[in-house]
């Protein structure tokens, strides 16, 4: 005999005429292929998760995703309690939070968007799913520049794609050599990794070293940012050789030489889509963030502990606060 248990979780408002929409780009995507709708969706998960989750799955395609407007729709729960369960709606498999280029030369823009997904599907669906969206991706035309979607976190939008270096026609045995205008994207990428993370600092020759295999990356079309996000994401607490880490990750995660397609400038940049961790806004390749967290916030909420701090700014509060006590001495 099987034996039905009725969920007691409250069912979630019905969706107002007057939520906002987002931008044209940003906002809720409903991912392909979801079971029909029926009474007994996300009855396996807690009374929060199930409430919020009803009403993001009635959202229309388009639906504004930030925090703040889902929390103030639904009344029974704050911007942080929304944000844990988002958090835990990504870990079950329902969504995940995605930045993406749209545009062309100056005229990029990122649009954050939120893949819903009514059917929990597991981390090697969704990196397929998204691989499949990243290839069809068009140049749509580019919002405006100011973020409507996601964590409600202020942050600086990336630098513009740069353009992949040109290659130098060959020479004349008699002809006299190209002189170079400056270092290489590929090497300027290498060498920019110490300034966002001093675990990675290399030095000039390291970076000399190493650039043969970054420029592998760009020359099959993947963009610098995409290249440094990469090599960043899930890195460990202590690097011993970041050189050496650094080339086993470009030797090892070296995208897949993709067929030329006909009649397509081979200068144009690839558009490339990164997910977002849903708990503290991390971007990085889908690969890198399961269950749509990245590695710090993935470990804490295995352990259900809090993220480690970085040991940076554990060391600029200890020296501040030295300090204050020395000025606080008397003279």
């Amino acid at each position: 005999m099987v034996i039905q248990h009725l969920s007691s979780a409250l069912h979630a408002p019905a969706v107002s005429l007057a939520y906002p929409m987002a931008k044209p780009g940003y906002g809720k995507r409903s991912a392909p292929g979801q079971q029909a709708r029926t009474r007994d969706d996300f009855a396996l998960l807690p009374t929060r998760e199930r409430y919020v989750a009803g009403f993001v799955d009635h959202l229309p395609d388009g639906a504004s995703m930030s925090v703040k407007q889902l929390a103030k729709q639904l009344p029974l729960y704050g911007q942080q309690a929304i944000s844990t369960a988002l958090k835990a709606l990504s870990v079950a498999g329902h969504l995940r939070r995605v930045r993406c280029a749209v545009g062309a030369g100056d005229e990029t823009r990122w649009v954050f968007r939120t893949f819903w997904s009514r059917t929990a599907r597991d981390n090697e669906w969704w990196t397929t799913y998204l691989a499949t969206e990243t290839a069809t991706q068009t140049a749509a035309p580019a919002p405006p520049p100011a973020r409507t979607e996601g964590p409600a976190v202020a942050e600086q939008a990336p630098e513009p794609t740069p353009v992949p270096p040109q290659r130098t026609p060959p020479q004349a045995p008699d002809a006299e050599p190209t002189q170079t205008t400056g270092p290489s994207p590929a090497y300027l990428a290498l060498a920019r990794l110490g300034r966002d993370d001093h675990r990675l600092g290399l030095s000039a020759h390291d970076c000399t070293t190493l650039e043969p295999l970054a420029a592998q990356w760009l020359d099959r079309g993947v963009t610098t940012d995409y290249l440094t996000s990469t090599l960043t994401a899930g890195l460990p607490t202590q690097i011993d050789s970041p050189a050496g880490l650094l080339r086993r990750r470009l030797i090892d995660k070296l995208p897949p030489q993709l067929p030329a397609t006909p009649n397509t400038p081979t200068d144009t940049p690839t558009h490339r889509l990164l997910v977002e961790c849903t708990d503290c806004g991390r971007p990085g390749p889908p690969e890198a963030l399961p269950d749509g967290l990245c590695h710090p916030c993935h470990t804490a909420h295995s352990t259900g502990a809090r993220p480690s701090p970085d040991p940076t700014q554990i060391a600029a509060v200890k020296a501040h606060m030295a300090n204050l006590r020395d000025l606080l001495k008397p003279v």
